[in-house]
């Protein structure tokens, strides 16, 4: 009988480690924690994006260590990443229009002049990019340095402007974030 105890305590062992390395969000596995840069980074919190009714992405926010509150990870120095796996098609212009409708938002007047020559490599960037079909994931790393932006695990640029690229977080976790329950998701909540 303490044979079969053991097996069946095994199993459950098991079953809770499979459960503490990643999470599921509308279908998709985000990954409890990853490396990047060199770095580990644990999930700080994971999220569907909708727009009306429509899935548009599944996004993971990882960072060094949890947080809980958007300032920290937006004044934060150290890298962070943005992971969005796409839930439907969208062209590389699209999406990069969606960043900065998200962006605007949160920004403070006469902040948008100086981010300019950021946004418009950032611009360039995506559309070097073209096409992400349903089921891509583009990440986004941030970090001392700027940006980076990676297809499906290609590196396709980087973008150079460590604070100007963090700013890019206000999208998901500023005070106008594009989904309200999206923010609470990214943050753990």
């Amino acid at each position: 009988m303490k044979k079969h105890s053991g097996i069946a305590l095994f199993i459950a062992a098991l079953a809770l480690s499979a459960s503490l390395q990643a999470a599921e969000v509308a279908g998709v596995r985000v990954d409890d924690r990853l490396t990047a840069n060199g770095r580990e980074l644990v999930l700080n919190g994971a999220g569907l994006r909708t727009k009306l009714f429509f899935k548009v992405y599944v996004a993971a926010l990882y960072v060094p260590q949890k947080s809980g509150t958007a300032a920290s990870v937006l004044e934060s120095i150290d890298p962070a990443r943005i992971n969005l796996r796409l839930m439907r098609d969208l062209d590389a212009e699209t999406l990069h229009s969606a960043l900065l409708d998200g962006l605007l938002p949160n920004l403070q007047e006469g902040e948008q002049a100086s981010l300019q020559p950021f946004l418009d490599q950032l611009g360039a960037l995506m559309r070097r990019i073209n096409k992400i079909s349903t089921g891509d994931t583009v990440t986004l790393d941030f970090t001392p340095e700027g940006l980076a932006v990676s297809l499906n695990g290609d590196a396709r640029g980087t973008v150079a402007g460590g604070r100007n690229a963090r700013r890019l977080l206000s999208i998901w976790l500023g005070n106008h974030p594009v989904d309200e329950k999206l923010k609470k998701a990214l943050l753990g909540s």
